[in-house]
């Protein structure tokens, strides 16, 4: 993926976002050819889906086999294409279009008023946003789950279950040797702290605490906020070999009045097993070098480094 192709991806229109994502599983690097050699794309059915690697996409079979007991592990993409994880206008399940909002106390509605997003139904300029994830801060935790969720690779061994998200090279380690949610945290985490049982053959569920929150953490690309006290819920219902349905809720006292479901049934599907997922990083000069050359002048804003 070329330079300001990545630089869009992470910081401009979702629908920008998508293509251009779109542009780098496909070439990976490599080029397109379309009817007769010329390397014009006549049509989608000329395109070849190609990995990190430029190696063709493996297609998976059509009649899955039943879920494996006890294993979500594997390469998953949203079912729906990469697209559909990008979510830049809320979650799945509560997009930010002034309907769809979740319960806020008087003090999360006062922390969601003094954010100013690039996304939502009260969007701003790009120079006018604080977001953190602007500074390439981490995304954090459950916004890894809301933003940008594309091929991620979850691994498994007796002790642990550990996800790899495809946006910045991030991970999560989830513990399922039996213990508890500490009750003393040592720290806030920017992905906090997490557990997960079985509560089926096919059904993992995550409890996760410890979060860093406000403000270093939002909980969408449209300026939800979290607190230290949030709880998020995840289940991970493998429905057969080649489906997987994620739903999340997010519970916080202190911001909301009442726990919400952000994504419900999100599906995902496997992929090969030698897929290789493409890079997908914030880098702070790219980000500060969109700013200076197109984010100021799109928001009426004087450059830094004008004249």
């Amino acid at each position: 993926m070329k330079k300001w192709h990545l630089v869009l991806a992470l910081t401009l229109v979702a629908s920008t976002l998508g293509h251009a994502q779109g542009r780098g599983q496909r070439g990976g690097g490599g080029q397109a050819q379309g009817r007769g050699g010329q390397g014009t794309v006549q049509s989608t059915a000329d395109l070849q889906v190609v990995d990190g690697w430029g190696r063709p996409v493996k297609p998976i079979p059509r009649n899955p086999g039943p879920a494996p007991v006890h294993d979500i592990s594997g390469i998953w993409e949203p079912a729906n294409g990469p697209g559909a994880g990008i979510q830049a206008n809320g979650p799945a399940s509560m997009p930010s279009d002034g309907v769809h909002e979740p319960p806020y106390t008087a003090a999360g509605k006062a922390s969601y008023d003094s954010h100013k997003a690039l996304y939502g139904y009260r969007n701003v300029p790009p120079s006018l946003s604080n977001d953190p994830r602007n500074h390439c801060d981490p995304l954090g935790f459950p916004r890894s789950d809301f933003y940008q969720l594309r091929h991620t690779e979850i691994l498994q061994n007796p002790n642990q279950v550990v996800i790899l998200y495809q946006y910045d090279k991030r991970y999560r380690v989830i513990w399922t040797d039996g213990r508890d949610l500490p009750k003393e945290l040592p720290d806030d985490r920017w992905y906090g702290y997490s557990v997960g049982k079985w509560v089926d053959d096919n059904t993992l569920v995550v409890n996760t605490v410890g979060l860093m929150g406000n403000e270093k953490v939002w909980l969408d690309e449209t300026g939800r906020p979290l607190s230290d006290q949030t709880k998020v819920e995840e289940r991970f219902h493998r429905v057969n070999q080649n489906l997987l349905e994620l739903t999340v809720t997010v519970e916080d006292p202190k911001f909301f009045t009442k726990p919400w479901v952000a994504m419900d049934k999100f599906p995902m599907r496997l992929q090969s097993a030698d897929y290789d997922i493409i890079e997908m990083l914030c880098v702070p000069s790219e980000m500060e070098a969109y700013s200076r050359d197109f984010g100021d002048a799109a928001s009426g804003v004087e450059s830094k480094g004008g004249k």
